[in-house]
């Protein structure tokens, strides 16, 4: 087989199992669906009340009590039901095609003992404190799905990863920044987009150019046209891990050395 020319070969980015941690991160919206066909759930999706993705990639789910999909997996002869969960990376700027990548989650799905539930619930409180976990045990059921697999699909390529892969990954340090980064870049530095225009191919330049998505190799931008949409990839000189680092590379792609504000 012949090499691909250097020329053409694609621009380094997060391995899969960084970007399924990052999309997991991020908790976007989410929804499940049973992997069988069963009575009351067939191709049924469900959008839970909370969803909460662990380091180890298990979802704690909570359900309202009386759901078909709680009941369901009460009355499964091992008290466990095959479902997948489905995370939607979405930009955190309005786009005409705003999902940029998806993960799905397959696994068992099980409910827990009101003492394990409760419990659970205070984990992610912890880190991730919200109002509806106090209704646990008050109307809605809390789920727990252990993974058997995960499937990445976004920009980059389509891959399967086995949870201990998801588990050791980190997600990307600028996982809980970005929204904010680009939205910045969005609404007060269009100029500076305007400039990174010089990096995309000729045919490129004459759409509307969108800030898309920030990672520790580069900066992806969005080409909305009568053609369609496009993605480009900018990469950075060196990975980074910090928004000084972000700013010094984002002075390098505009070519000015003396710009300010976008970093802040």
């Amino acid at each position: 087989m012949t090499e691909a020319p250097t020329s053409i070969r694609r621009p380094p980015a997060p391995n899969p199992a960084e970007r399924a941690k990052t999309i997991a991160t991020r908790n976007g919206p989410a929804s499940l669906m049973p992997t069988c066909e069963r009575a009351g759930l067939d191709g049924e999706r469900v959008v839970p009340v909370l969803h909460h993705v662990h380091h180890s990639g298990s979802v704690s789910v909570l359900l309202a009590d009386d759901h078909p999909m709680v009941r369901a997996a009460e009355q499964t002869q091992r008290g466990e039901l095959a479902v997948m969960v489905e995370l939607a990376d979405q930009a955190p700027v309005e786009l005409r095609e705003p999902i940029r990548g998806l993960l799905w989650i397959t696994g068992w799905l099980r409910p827990l003992s009101p003492v394990s539930a409760r419990a659970r619930a205070v984990s992610i409180a912890e880190s991730r404190p919200d109002e509806r976990l106090l209704d646990v045990g008050h109307g809605v059921t809390l789920l727990r799905l252990t993974p058997a697999s995960l499937v990445l699909a976004d920009a980059e390529g389509t891959h399967s990863l086995r949870p201990h892969m998801f588990s050791a990954a980190p997600p990307d340090p600028f996982h809980d920044y970005e929204a904010q980064w680009l939205r910045h870049l969005e609404s007060d530095h269009s100029d500076v987009v305007e400039q990174l225009a010089k990096h995309l191919p000729a045919e490129l330049r004459g759409g509307r150019i969108r800030p898309l998505g920030l990672d520790r190799f580069g900066l992806r931008l969005r080409v909305e046209s009568d053609a369609g949409d496009h993605d480009v990839r900018l990469a950075f000189s060196k990975s980074v891990e910090s928004p000084p680092q972000l700013a010094m590379e984002l002075r390098r792609l505009v070519g000015c050395p003396f710009l300010r504000g976008a970093s802040g």
